[in-house]
C-alpha cells in the first residue's frame, strides 16, 4: 500500500486518453478530428468523473484536435470548468515529458485532469502506480482504451514529488456515450 507523506496533503491525478478519432485523407495527424463515436464517449467521459468526484482543478491538454476536443465536451458536462492549459509538450509524450509536465503543476492545485495520448498515457499510469485497487492495475495493463480514464491517487507537498510507484491507482473507467435516439 502507498505511504502517506507526513507533509503533503491529498493529490490526484486523473489521466484521460482522448476519445475515438477519424482518419480522413489528407489530415495531418495533430489535426484529426473525433469521430462519431468520440463525440459520444468524450462527454460521457465528463460525466463519469463528476458523478466520481473528480472534477480538476487544473486541465493539461495536448495540443492535438481530439485532445483538445475531447477535453472541451467533458468539461461541458460540469458546473464549472477548470482552468485549461494547453501543452504542446503533450503531444507524443513518453514518461520522462509527462512527469516533466505534471511536476511544473502549481502546488495549490490538488486535483489536475491530464489529457493527451497513448502509449504514452498507459504507460505513465503503470509507471506511477505503486498499487491498486480491485482490478483497476489489471485493466491498464489489458488495454487503456481511448476514452479510458485513471484516477491516481497520492500525498505530497507539490506535484514535483510524484515519483514512480508513488500512487495508488483507485479507478480505471472506460465510459461510453450512448446513440442519440
Amino acid at each position: 500500500m502507498i505511504a502517506r507523506a507526513e507533509a503533503g496533503p491529498a493529490r490526484r491525478l486523473v489521466v484521460l486518453r482522448h476519445a475515438k478519432s477519424a482518419w480522413p485523407l489528407g489530415v495531418a495527424d495533430h489535426e484529426r478530428p473525433l469521430a462519431p463515436r468520440g463525440l459520444r464517449d468524450a462527454p460521457a467521459a465528463g460525466r463519469a468523473l463528476a458523478e466520481a468526484r473528480c472534477l480538476p482543478d487544473l486541465t493539461l491538454c495536448s495540443t492535438a484536435v481530439r485532445a483538445r476536443r475531447t477535453g472541451g465536451l467533458a468539461a461541458a458536462q460540469w458546473d464549472t470548468a477548470p482552468p485549461l492549459r494547453l501543452d504542446g509538450r503533450l503531444y507524443g509524450a513518453d514518461v520522462p515529458e509527462l512527469l516533466a509536465v505534471v511536476r511544473e503543476v502549481p502546488e495549490a492545485v490538488r486535483t489536475l485532469l491530464l489529457i493527451g495520448h497513448n502509449p504514452g498515457l498507459e504507460e505513465l499510469v503503470l509507471e506511477l502506480a505503486g498499487d491498486g485497487l480491485g482490478d483497476a492495475l489489471d485493466d491498464v495493463r489489458t488495454k487503456f482504451p481511448t476514452s479510458a480514464v485513471a484516477i491516481l491517487d497520492w500525498y505530497g507537498a507539490d506535484w514535483g514529488e510524484l515519483t514512480p510507484g508513488a500512487a495508488l491507482l483507485t479507478d480505471m473507467l472506460v465510459p461510453r456515450g450512448r446513440v442519440p435516439d
